[in-house]
């Protein structure tokens, strides 16, 4: 009797969790949209770019102004090269100029890019027709884990089902930040501004670096999902395994060279900021005399 009333209870909150687990990935598949792409359209976000990009350029002309006088207390010295100096000038020049804008048209080409080859595997794989992320995921979802079916609410389906959202969850939740992640390193970009056009561009390369890093997780990520929730219902394990390796394509892009964590280069940031306030402490000192 003891044993059967707690067979009873088991088995209901094996169906309460699955429940809650299904909905929650069914909900997670009907809000999944552009991966964040859409947020460079709003108005306040264009204004916060700007403002980056105003702030770069304020700090480029800063230091062209120092690279010129650095310039000119070398050629005292006759070591001065002035071809170097007007070619990081130019560097600095094209990159304030674009920096604004590349990232972002980047992100939104390699985005549209996966959209189409997304949309071209799916119409291998279902004979033509013409499906989203989230059609896919769901119809995977129905078919394998749905109550609906006279699904068996064991404790394998639910592990499986725990997986399977673990996958899907984790990969939207990286989506939607995607997009603050860029506005966040498109900001750390404008700091390297001052020290492009004196000929310190390594921070500025590693910073190039990781906004590629950033589009490649973007693509390679999603894709890898579409082939997960594709190969799912066929082959359970597999199609996991599959959605699982999608998680680590920001990892192993890191062990290449192409970081898209949010990082920054403290020494050529404190080297900047130092050069910045000694500069103005020499200005306001001079206007005061």
């Amino acid at each position: 009797m003891e044993s059967g009333i707690a067979n009873a209870i088991w088995n209901a909150m094996l169906r309460w969790i699955y429940e809650i687990i299904y909905g929650a990935i069914a909900d997670c598949f009907e809000m999944i949209g552009n991966m964040s792409a859409e947020v460079f359209d709003l108005e306040w976000v264009q204004a916060t770019v700007k403002l980056f990009t105003l702030f770069g350029w304020g700090l480029f002309v800063a230091g062209t102004v120092v690279a010129i006088f650095d310039v000119a207390i070398e050629y005292q010295c006759g070591r001065a090269n002035i071809k170097t100096t007007a070619l990081n000038i130019l560097k600095g020049f094209f990159a304030c100029s674009l920096i604004g804008v590349v990232p972002i048209e980047l992100y939104k080409f390699c985005i549209s890019l996966q959209n189409t080859f997304s949309h071209d595997l799916i119409g291998i794989a279902s004979s033509g027709i013409n499906s989203s992320l989230a059609d896919v995921g769901l119809n995977a979802l129905v078919r394998l884990f749905s109550p609906s079916i006279g699904t068996t609410f064991s404790l394998l389906n639910l592990l499986c089902m725990i997986a399977f959202a673990y996958c899907v969850i984790k990969m939207f939740f990286a989506n939607i930040k995607r997009g603050g992640i860029l506005l966040i390193q498109m900001a750390v970009g404008s700091l390297y501004m001052f020290s492009v056009p004196r000929g310190y561009a390594d921070g500025f390369n590693q910073w190039m670096k990781q906004i590629a890093a950033l589009c490649l997780t973007a693509f390679l990520q999603t894709t890898l999902l579409f082939l997960g929730l594709i190969t799912f219902p066929d082959n359970m394990l597999l199609g996991l395994g599959i959605m699982l390796a999608a998680n680590e394509v920001p990892r192993i892009a890191q062990q290449f060279g192409l970081d898209s964590s949010v990082k920054v280069n403290m020494m050529s940031v404190v080297h900047a900021t130092t050069t910045a306030v000694n500069l103005t402490r020499t200005v306001a000192k001079a206007a005061g005399k």
